[in-house]
């Protein structure tokens, strides 16, 4: 049975939770902590858990016995939380985006690293059944070489939802929706397509007068062999429409699941090839579905990890990629450059300081609350089948 402590009580936290009790026989959470322990005791008795209630990790640490945590802190904290909890000789898993810097994500390795703990990183979009398909087709070479590929992260926010204290601020939430919001989708558009050999990207604030960042971004990419790629977080699009589209050389697919091909007539205009798409669906159709998903599948994924069964989907390495990706759309958006990956510990982005020195302010925050009475969250399209 594994002991498991939860880091930070807020709208997250209800997602791991939730898995932790799906999977009760194999985990158990015997700790909550948070600044507000009182919205960690009510955490507890919402869910009906017997954990102890604690203010911060040096009293968690000092206080509970437990063998892993997940960190569903703000992400400025998620750094030296992980760091704070590895150390201590605790597996780790922490919420999206891994952390504000990639001089973050290099420490965190770093400790993983030197202590022997797991460290895993919150991409919970790769544990859904069309997406782990998606995936299987793209690498099977079905649809032949990637030519191009876009991702439109597109959600919608009202001005209120910057009033929140550490929203909207480069120091405390590290960046605007392209960090907190399209990472998931940065994380598959990696996932699926590698790294890019360089970018070229525009930020720019549109509807959210109180918050410093972005609240959206675009982003053209290519690549080594030629593919181009295409990032669009937002979060001034109604209806959130979100797709991931990939095209090859032989067929389109894209999640939320579709699949088109066309062959050439003999003057060069398309003609459906519909032989070719029975094909990729049957494909498609014979892949399994995965045994859980979300959040329940990146939990089960972690624990087997812990018990020795299996290896990490998603672990440090794969985390810092999608920060890379990101903090190379900020320095261009934001110095007006092409920029060339990987990025090296020099670039004017590489570190937190680094980012408060060079990214510009869309506006300056005039109000901030605490908290929010009601406290539900959305997590996007869930991707269909």
């Amino acid at each position: 049975m594994i002991k498991v402590a939860i880091v930070g009580t807020g709208a997250i936290s209800d997602s791991h939770v939730h898995a932790c009790l799906r999977f009760k026989d194999r985990c158990r959470v015997v700790a909550l902590a948070d600044l507000f322990p009182d919205k960690a005791r009510a955490k507890a008795a919402h869910f009906g858990l017997e954990a102890g209630i604690f203010k911060d990790i040096p009293t968690l640490l000092a206080g509970a016995d437990f063998e892993a945590a997940c960190v569903c802190l703000p992400p400025f904290e998620h750094a030296p939380a992980t760091v704070a909890l590895l150390t201590a000789g605790k597996h780790v898993l922490v919420e999206k985006p891994m952390a504000t810097s990639l001089r973050e994500c290099d420490a965190m390795l770093a400790v993983a690293h030197a202590t022997h703990r797991l460290l895993a990183v919150v991409a919970q979009n790769r544990f859904k059944t069309p997406v782990m398909k998606l995936k299987q087709v793209v690498d099977s070479g079905v649809i032949g070489r990637r030519l191009h590929a876009q991702v439109d992260s597109f959600w919608w926010r009202g001005a209120s939802y910057y009033d929140l204290w550490w929203r909207g601020t480069w120091d405390k939430e590290g960046g605007g929706c392209t960090l907190n919001h399209a990472v998931h989708h940065i994380d598959l558009f990696q996932w699926l397509m590698g790294m890019p050999s360089q970018l070229r990207a525009l930020t720019a604030n549109l509807n959210h007068e109180n918050s410093e960042v972005e609240d959206f971004s675009t982003a053209i990419l290519t690549y080594p062999d030629g593919a181009v790629g295409q990032i669009t977080a937002s979060l001034v699009h109604h209806g959130e429409d979100q797709q991931l589209v990939i095209q090859g050389e032989r067929a389109k697919v894209a999640v939320p699941w579709q699949v088109r091909a066309t062959k050439s007539k003999e003057n060069g205009f398309p003609e459906e090839d519909r032989a070719l798409q029975a094909e990729i669906q049957r494909f498609y159709d014979g892949l399994p579905d995965v045994p859980f998903e979300g959040h329940d599948g990146q939990i089960a994924n972690f624990l087997d990890a812990v018990e020795g069964r299996g290896s990490l989907l998603v672990d440090g390495a794969q985390g810092r990629r999608a920060v890379e990706l990101i903090t190379a759309i900020y320095q261009s958006g934001h110095l007006g450059e092409t920029v060339r990956l990987p990025l090296t510990a020099d670039a004017p982005f590489y570190t937190r300081e680094g980012i408060l020195k060079t990214a510009r302010h869309f506006h300056e925050k005039t109000r901030n609350i605490d908290n929010f009475n009601r406290n539900e969250i959305t997590l996007g399209r869930n991707y269909g089948r």
